[in-house]
């Protein structure tokens, strides 16, 4: 890798994200440009998604740790109705234990639709934007 001077800042820096493409090709020299033209259509992409700001007044801090707390606990809900249905197929369950998870989960269901309207939000408002990633439910 080039040299580079003292007073330029850092290539990982935050900096370095608004010099021009063509510099920072200049930097890291001319076999990492392919390299370049990839995260730069990947940072273009990311600098369009509109970015959720981060409300800190305190009287909406119960509603914002309420979808926190609700997001997850619907995460997790669906990741064991999923190993739950995989159970089942598989036939390691009995009849009994299927009726109990079924009931548990619709019970869990209607708790989180109930908690949902306290607090007012909406099955969408529980989905967390991951950038590149996509949404998380």
């Amino acid at each position: 890798m080039p040299e580079m001077p003292e007073n330029d800042p850092d290539i990982r820096s935050p900096t370095a994200l608004s010099m021009p493409l063509k510099e920072l090709e200049e930097r890291l020299g001319a076999d990492a440009s392919g390299e370049l033209d990839e995260y730069a259509t990947r940072f273009a992409a990311m600098r369009k998604m509109p970015l959720e700001r981060l409300d800190a007044d305190p009287s909406n801090v119960e509603q914002g740790l309420a979808k926190l707390v609700l997001t997850i606990i619907e995460l997790i809900r669906q990741l064991l109705e999923k190993q739950a249905i995989r159970r089942m197929d598989s036939g390691t369950l009995t009849d009994e234990q299927i009726e109990r998870m079924g009931e548990t989960f619709l019970k869990l269901e209607q708790k989180l639709e109930e908690l949902k309207t306290v607090f007012g939000l909406e099955g969408e408002d529980l989905n967390l934007n991951l950038g590149p990633l996509g949404d998380l439910l």
